[in-house]
């Protein structure tokens, strides 16, 4: 094993994040964190250098018993192709993402004997390339199959906690999630266009059980040497934006959607998780400007899995360029996780040839890259660096989550606003409806959780959720609610 001792950011403790880390534009730049990390195989991300992630995953097949070793020829010939051409490409560093599958999630060993087949390889290329490396585990949130969702017990926790427990163990060196409590909740809202139901998924409902269970991965991480990375609100703003792609809901709400994402991801760091964030977190630069820590993003290089409107904007402050997800398919060219390893490479070291000269060239690559999808989509906007710096001044103005999804929403809905007023911002005239709406939403927002979970209590969708599984008693005073989820 060739694990380098991981080196957490210097004084990181958790603690309710009360400050923006990053406020001048100057300082927000691609390839450097204020809190650097440096794990695996002598890896750094964060110090100057915008390393690619890879991450792949099987053609279209049944993952079982019986087909186990075709399940493991997969992974063997993904990982050695890509790490074949990230030699032949001198990439600087490259962190590898294995996201496990709901069948390997259910058979941990499962999970853990493709995380040693990775790991094993990646050894093995330190040794004879010197090729810098990490692997980052993503098991995937299978306790929302039990519907309504069992978060804190049961066999599905058991199975997750087990690949946590032993991940270090098996070779991984950062542990991540695509966690998905709340998302009962949001789902319904979202194409409701219920703005109440969305800030109560996402600010009450995820920010509970982030807490929750990203102790259990930190303290796990501890225990085994390694990173705990960050968490993903793929469930809730990736489905806004998928559904926006298909003209289901509009635009204008999923931009809202993903800036109200904010601080119910932030809360990982709160807990202990110190970066890079994950890949499919398109909330990430809101990430690195109020946490420092370094972030992994995706954009045009992720169209293998899924499209967006965001493919530039979202490669402006990125400390790591992934592809989302690739299958083990044959293309003209070789396998596509080969492939698109390259068309990370490339991008790379295109970034790191800009940011060589003096920041100069950084800051004007990362404003080209932000120019050409702002103004074309809100949900590009949002991401714009200096709008997300504006934004996260307003979130980090509250000091409870709840409160920050409240003010991440009638930021967004301002900027928004404000932009597509001054000609910055194109959207759609039957949209416009929709912005006003929301707005008269976010006027009506509770002014503390406790009403808003009480409405949701005797509301429609309180059926969808157990307010158990979020540390929520219902027969407890709402101050004895409140010094049960202190800083959360």
């Amino acid at each position: 094993m060739m694990r380098f001792a991981a080196e957490w950011p210097n004084g990181k403790v958790e603690q309710m994040i009360q400050h923006c880390a990053v406020n001048d534009l100057a300082e927000f730049r691609f390839g450097h964190a204020l809190h650097p990390v440096r794990c695996g195989r002598d890896l750094s991300i964060g110090t100057g250098t915008v390393i690619p992630e890879i991450n792949f995953t099987l053609p279209p097949m049944t993952v079982d018993k019986g087909n186990w070793g075709t399940v493991r020829s997969h992974y063997e010939e993904m990982i050695q192709g890509v790490l074949e051409r990230s030699v032949r490409l001198r990439v600087p560093g490259l962190l590898v993402e294995f996201e496990t599958l709901p069948d390997m999630t259910s058979n941990p060993d499962w999970a853990l004997e493709i995380t040693r087949l990775i790991a094993d390889r990646l050894d093995e290329f330190y040794i004879r390339h010197r090729l810098r490396s990490a692997l980052r585990l993503t098991p995937n949130d299978t306790r929302e199959f039990q519907r309504p969702p069992r978060l804190r017990g049961g066999i599905h926790w058991d199975n997750m906690m087990e690949i946590f427990t032993k991940s270090a163990g098996a070779g991984a060196d950062l542990i991540g999630i695509e966690s998905t409590g709340g998302k009962e909740i949001c789902d319904e809202a979202l194409v409701l266009a219920d703005l109440h139901g969305i800030v109560f998924a996402l600010g009450v409902l995820g920010a509970r059980d982030m807490a929750f269970l990203w102790t259990y991965i930190v303290s796990a991480c501890r225990r085994g040497g390694i990173i705990p990375s960050g968490d993903t609100a793929c469930g809730f703003a990736n489905t806004a934006m998928v559904l926006a792609e298909k003209k289901m809901i509009p635009s204008v709400l999923a931009a809202v959607v993903r800036v109200a994402s904010v601080p119910r991801s932030l809360v990982a760091y709160e807990v202990g998780a110190v970066g890079p964030s994950k890949d499919c977190a398109y909330e990430g630069p809101y990430m690195k400007a109020i946490a420092g820590v370094p972030i992994s993003m995706e954009g045009r290089t992720s169209a293998c899995a899924h499209l967006s409107p965001v493919g530039n904007v979202s490669q402006a402050v990125c400390d790591c360029w992934s592809n989302e997800s690739v299958q083990n398919v044959q293309l003209l060219s070789g396998k596509a996780p080969t492939v698109s390893l390259e068309q990370l490479a490339y991008d790379c070291r295109l970034l790191n040839t800009a940011g060589s000269e003096s920041g100069q060239g950084s800051a004007r690559l990362r404003n080209w890259l932000a120019d050409s999808d702002s103004a074309l989509d809100p949900q590009a906007y949002v991401l714009r660096p200096d709008v997300v710096l504006r934004i996260s001044r307003e979130i980090m103005k509250e000091k409870t989550s709840y409160r920050r999804t409240v003010a991440a929403v009638r930021a967004a809905i301002d900027e928004i606003s404000n932009a597509h007023r001054a000609g910055r911002v194109e959207i759609e005239d039957r949209e416009i409806l929709w912005l006003e709406d929301m707005k008269r939403q976010a006027d009506t927002l509770p002014a503390t959780e406790d009403e808003l979970i009480g409405a949701m209590n005797g509301g429609p969708l309180a059926d969808t959720f157990i307010p158990e599984e979020y540390g929520m008693d219902v027969s407890k005073t709402p101050e004895e609610t409140e010094a049960c989820t202190k800083g959360i």
